[in-house]
């Protein structure tokens, strides 16, 4: 059987093109990984790990688990093109097998076989049966997608993504390529019959209504269609944002492996912003877009801008890097760890001397092996300092006062600016200060510094907490004797410890121990931020007022008497955002000593 017609040549184009563009493409981002990140891979290529990365790649890039999580309808749209295409591949070579034995076929004939089969007297049902089922299944998909760029609604998005010409070229390429395809099988069953329950009721009809030169004419013209079609999308796939199919799964084994991004970019970041789909499940979380109307800095956008090499300060700057986005995200994409080395590319100055007088400054109070890091937006909420002091005192606690005479920072904002070489040179301060003064814990207010102390620090023999841990420490030993009353609180959970630090529990059972809690509408995981956000440096004091008020109109709905944080920082924005009472945890639980 002779498997090539000339229509095969588009497809076959398109096939060479992007077999090459994937191959030059790997081989440069692993070239590029630093020696740290290869020395992972080959330590865990042949782990369970790699056994592990499979199983999540069926889970995650063919069945779209986490999309169904986060909207039922969406996952079954990317879902049904995904794992219906495989199945159509799959199932598409079992069936040349079961005609034609365990014989070499080239690729194109795999690919075609229904107009190279004709000829074949034998019909097999079952895969006639399960080749269109499967044909429609990825249909039903890409109706879904058609309604989804139509109106984002019906699919449960306010907006969808707006995409860039290359990427609109390969969508539309895609889009064409299963209605081609059912036409060019229908009018193959039309003209030599054969077919399953929709290709063959198709042909049946068109066989019927329509005479046989004008079937004929189509003939040829419909698979040619279908190449082409193909091809333009294989051609396209590699440069645009299709890259993400080919581009997910290797990121899955690297990420099993234990690769991550790194405060400064490195060829690991290839593997992560390609794996972006632009599905734009990140759009709707995103309060500078539905509070600010501000619709071209999402991560959507970054990545797409950071891949294309477009990507302009003003969009990287512009973002609360609160965690709503990444908290979505379908492929766990690490958003943040990405925008913040963006940053270090394009601001950073290396090998600064300004902070040079660290030397010779130590501010510390007091002696203890508890340590106290207020950290700077706590020592401008002062009341919660209050709180903290009367709090060890009660416990019997004996503190050594990091900064309560000021200090220096924790180093995270000038992180979260792209500063990091400065921000290293406050964190060498603060951790031989540390260890100087000889702590075993080290408590801290300010969510922004618990962070940063566990993720950049590596502090070695030194157990790092949030006031709410440890203040919920205390009161489980009995160290702490708190009174409850009928006092009625919601709690804000702080971006930086709710989704940075995965701390929801311990600041409700402290809550819990002193009065009633209230949940808000968007609690835990779908937190508001509160809009002032050290990570944006673009969005104005009025539009940082606008997201506090509109985050903060949902406390009143819930009943209680007092809104409760546990981040300095937010208590002076949602303070800003409500009439209602807005006190940090620590106060809340001073004013319920017994």
């Amino acid at each position: 059987m002779n498997f090539f017609a000339p229509f095969c040549i588009p497809f076959m184009v398109g096939a060479l093109v992007m077999a090459v563009a994937l191959v030059v493409k790997y081989a440069k981002w692993i070239y590029e990984l630093p020696r740290a990140d290869k020395k992972l891979m080959l330590h865990g290529i042949f782990t369970r790990r790699s056994l592990e990365a499979v199983w999540e790649i069926f889970c995650e890039s063919l069945l779209h688990r986490r999309i169904f999580k986060v909207n039922p309808l969406l996952g079954y749209m990317h879902m049904s093109l995904a794992f219906g295409w495989f199945l159509l591949i799959l199932t598409g070579w079992i069936e040349v097998v079961a005609y034609l034995g365990f014989r070499y076929v080239p690729l194109q004939g795999h690919v075609f076989f229904k107009y190279f089969a004709t000829g074949l007297e034998e019909h097999k049902p079952v895969f006639n049966f399960l080749m269109d089922f499967f044909l429609l299944m990825v249909l039903s998909g890409v109706f879904l997608a058609w309604c989804k760029r139509l109106y984002s609604r019906a699919m449960g998005m306010r907006r969808t993504t707006r995409h860039v010409l290359g990427d609109r070229i390969a969508l539309s390429a895609l889009w064409f390529v299963f209605p081609l395809r059912l036409a060019a099988e229908s009018l193959t069953c039309a003209i030599y019959g054969g077919g399953g329950f929709l290709t063959g009721s198709i042909g049946g009809w068109l066989a019927a209504h329509v005479g046989s030169g004008v079937l004929e004419a189509l003939y040829e013209p419909a698979w040619w269609l279908y190449s082409c079609s193909l091809g333009i999308f294989f051609v396209a796939m590699p440069f645009s944002r299709y890259m993400h199919i080919f581009t997910e799964i290797p990121l899955i084994f690297l990420r099993r492996y234990g690769l991550r991004p790194r405060e400064k970019e490195s060829s690991f970041d290839n593997f992560e912003i390609q794996a972006c789909s632009r599905c734009g499940i990140c759009i709707d979380p995103c309060q500078l877009q539905s509070v600010l109307n501000i619709n071209d800095v999402q991560s959507v956008y970054f990545l797409r801008d950071r891949r294309y090499n477009m990507l302009t300060l003003s969009v990287a700057n512009d973002c609360l890097m609160c965690g709503r986005c990444e908290s979505k995200c379908p492929v766990g994409i690490n958003l943040n760890s990405l925008r913040q080395n963006s940053r270090d590319t394009m601001r950073n100055i290396p090998d600064e001397s300004r902070y040079d007088y660290f030397a010779s400054l130590d501010r510390s109070t007091g002696e203890g092996r508890v340590g106290y890091f207020a950290g700077c937006m706590t020592l401008l909420t002062p009341r919660t300092l209050t709180a903290m002091e009367r709090i060890f005192d009660a416990a019997g606690e004996d503190v050594w006062w990091a900064d309560r005479n000021g200090g220096v920072c924790c180093g995270r904002p000038l992180k979260l600016s792209g500063e990091t070489d400065s921000a290293k040179k406050m964190m060498r301060y603060n951790k031989e200060l540390f260890y100087k003064h000889n702590i075993t814990t080290l408590v801290t207010s300010c969510p922004i510094c618990l962070r940063v102390f566990k993720e950049e620090y590596a502090l070695r023999g030194i157990e790092v907490l949030h006031h709410s841990e440890y203040i919920l420490r205390l009161i489980r030993q009995g160290r702490l004797k708190v009174k409850a009353d009928g006092a009625k609180f919601t709690y804000h959970d702080p971006c930086e410890l709710g989704r940075g630090s995965g701390i929801y529990d311990e600041p409700r059972a402290v809550i819990e121990a002193v009065g009633e809690l209230l949940e808000a509408e968007h609690s835990r995981e779908n937190a508001f931020c509160c809009g002032a956000s050290l990570a944006n440096t673009v969005i104005n004091d009025a539009q940082q007022l606008k997201i506090a008020k509109s985050m903060a109109a949902e406390f009143s709905r819930t009943g209680a008497d007092t809104v409760v944080t546990s981040c300095p920082l937010c208590k002076k924005t949602v303070t800003r955002g409500t009439s209602m009472p807005v006190k940090d945890l620590s106060e809340i639980v001073a004013e319920h000593l017994a």
